[in-house]
């Protein structure tokens, strides 16, 4: 059994007794409720372009294995979506989480097997690159001035840790429900 004593703010338990009340009636609250509307609407955000052309990650969840892509792709928009108001809201949180914990989970996998590789540029490029072509801007050319090498290992670093965050959130949201201020509280007087 898991003694969930680290969420229990009984005086006893703390090093500065006092701060039992406010632990209790206002970090806690506040502190899950935000992480929820942030997690919640990282998804929002993130599966708007998807609803906005459904079915243009066919390609995408096909390479991932699950066929057919026309039928996928739709409900990754729509999971990330409405999951993701679900959550923010804390409305069925833990159903939505779950889902789109998973989902996020196949996130990190894929940005793992698929890294964006070592180079952004050719040879041809980067000579263009130090030839002062007017194709690069004084900021793109510093940045590739190794090919994008270091740019690229950047970008894939922050999709893996951004990823991991993401699923780590939603899985939590997962085993312990919206919370203080959810609407699973409001109107059922219970979480799922």
């Amino acid at each position: 059994m898991v003694d969930a004593s680290i969420f229990n703010n009984d005086k006893s338990h703390l090093i500065i007794p006092p701060l039992s009340g406010f632990y209790d009636r206002v970090a806690q609250p506040l502190a899950w409720s935000i992480f929820r509307l942030a997690v919640g609407g990282m998804l929002v955000v993130e599966g708007w372009p998807k609803i906005m052309a459904p079915l243009a990650q066919v390609g995408f969840v096909e390479k991932l294995g699950f066929y057919p892509g026309w039928l996928w792709s739709p409900t990754l928009a729509i999971m990330q979506v409405f999951g993701g108001l679900l959550i923010a809201l804390g409305l069925f949180t833990r159903p939505a989480a779950l889902a789109n914990g998973v989902m996020l989970a196949i996130t990190i996998y894929f940005h793992l097997a698929n890294p964006y590789g070592d180079a952004f540029l050719t040879q041809a490029g980067i000579d263009a690159l130090k030839a002062g072509s007017d194709f690069f801007t004084p900021q793109a050319a510093a940045r590739l001035a190794d090919g994008g090498h270091t740019f690229l290992h950047l970008v894939q670093s922050k999709a893996e840790l951004a990823s991991l965050f993401w699923t780590g959130g939603a899985f939590l949201f997962a085993a312990f429900g919206g919370g203080y201020f959810s609407l699973d509280r409001v109107l059922f007087k219970k979480q799922f």
